[in-house]
């Protein structure tokens, strides 16, 4: 309790000694008759010109933090030449300037350097022309998987400035606004294809820690460039969720989407027919995969992958169904017969990827575009044992979509390549919003 009671005097007093500074310095203008003519152009110079202030000293900081740590390493590392003596300590190598643009107007920043050229400035990351305010700062950290907390002891390590959790807090919430304007954004009027998958977190709701699923969608543009077009929380999923799913999509501008993939989610046929009814279902082929053969032993997974893969390879839908027979008619069949019934059970959503030429084939064999993005989201959510509420959850993965999808620039080459195919197959479904 007595170490409490000290942080907070020692608090007061450095609250006391900024305030304290502030007030001398308004003496100073108003003794000089600088209030007199002070409009809202000169206080915004000023302005300028202390954050300018502010970031000289910070990366300042930074060198003598960077110095020091590696002053440690080398301390607890073998025991250095004596010959070398202070000659080999990395020091500081006087700095180089720099014009940086804010909101503020441009600022003319001096970033220091080192002899080992080793330094690398976190406020002001090397090659970047722009500084972003405080605020965006602390929202970077925190799409980066930071917590409050962590974000706070990083910005008091780092600059010796003290900012509670509790305001970190603050400000990331006001990420809940860009989230709402992201999820009610308008789409585009066709696409090609969208695969459905979802990934679990833990959020407390209702006093009572709970597994709810995160379902994201992934829509392909006629263009071939990819875009997470959806993000939805529930505990539980069928008819009635997806068909409210695809409801809101279609309230946003989607009238037709040509393929949905999925992972066998519930309720997904049914939602499709009555709000897409064109839309074909496909499931994922490698999802079932794994699926049917979950309990299979090591020793007879050869032969019925084997089994599966002529299933799969099949040149068209009779084919690979006289493949199914053969394998529930063969003595692994038998002896396995639950991979064969998960097959026949899936077998409606099976048949429609026969109908489709290789270039199509292969990007629908797997969900591989939408597990890439759920491990970009697992990599930073990872940390989180369990989100306080909903929209913290929904914050964090929001910002780590925004950062996975600023990397898409370019449209997917092998979609690219299947575009003329999905003309060729779907005509004016395809084609119609493209002229």
């Amino acid at each position: 309790m007595a170490r409490r009671a000290n942080k907070t005097n020692e608090n007061a007093l450095y609250n006391e000694k900024q305030q304290s500074i502030m007030n001398e310095a308004v003496k100073q203008v108003m003794k000089e008759g600088g209030l007199k003519f002070l409009t809202e152009s000169h206080l915004k110079e000023a302005m300028r010109l202390m954050m300018a202030q502010f970031i000289n000293a910070a990366l300042q900081g930074e060198m003598d933090h960077h110095l020091q740590e590696e002053q440690k390493q080398a301390t607890a590392g073998p025991v250095a030449d004596d010959a070398e003596g202070d000659g080999c300590k990395n020091k500081r190598n006087g700095s180089s300037n720099k014009t940086v643009h804010s909101e503020m107007g441009d600022m003319a920043i001096q970033i220091p350097r080192d002899r080992n050229a080793s330094f690398t400035p976190i406020l002001l990351p090397k090659h970047a022309r722009r500084f972003h305010d405080f605020d965006e700062a602390i929202i970077d950290l925190y799409s980066r998987g930071m917590s409050t907390r962590e974000i706070s002891q990083f910005i008091e390590k780092q600059y010796a400035v003290e900012v509670s959790a509790e305001f970190i807090s603050t400000v990331t919430e006001r990420v809940s606004v860009d989230v709402k304007e992201w999820q009610n954004r308008p789409l585009d009027s066709v696409y090609p294809a969208v695969f459905f998958d979802a990934l679990r977190v833990n959020i407390r709701r209702d006093g009572v820690i709970k597994k709810m699923a995160v379902h994201l969608a992934l829509g392909v543009r006629c263009d071939g460039r990819r875009d997470v077009i959806g993000m939805w929380f529930n505990e539980n999923e069928g008819a009635s969720f997806w068909t409210g799913v695809f409801t809101e999509l279609k309230n946003r501008g989607v009238d037709d989407i040509i393929i949905a993939v999925t992972d066998g989610l519930k309720g997904m046929t049914q939602a499709l027919e009555a709000v897409f009814p064109k839309a074909l279902h496909q499931t994922c082929i490698v999802h079932l995969i794994r699926a049917s053969t979950a309990f299979i032993s090591y020793r007879d997974r050869p032969e019925i992958m084997a089994k599966l893969k002529a299933i799969y390879k099949a040149n068209n839908a009779e084919e690979a169904f006289q493949a199914l027979e053969e394998l529930e008619a063969s003595e692994i069949g038998k002896r396995c017969p639950h991979v064969a019934k998960a097959w026949r059970s899936a077998w409606p959503q099976v048949v429609p990827f026969f109908d489709f030429p290789k270039p199509i084939r292969k990007l629908l064999y797997t969900t591989n575009s939408i597990e890439a993005l759920n491990r970009g989201i697992r990599k930073i959510i990872k940390t989180r044992t369990m989100f306080p509420n909903e929209d913290s959850a929904k914050r964090l993965v929001f910002l780590t979509l925004k950062n996975i999808q600023s990397q898409w620039v370019l449209p997917s080459q092998a979609w690219s390549a299947a575009m003329p195919v999905f003309a060729a197959m779907f005509g004016e479904r395809f084609t119609g919003t493209m002229e």
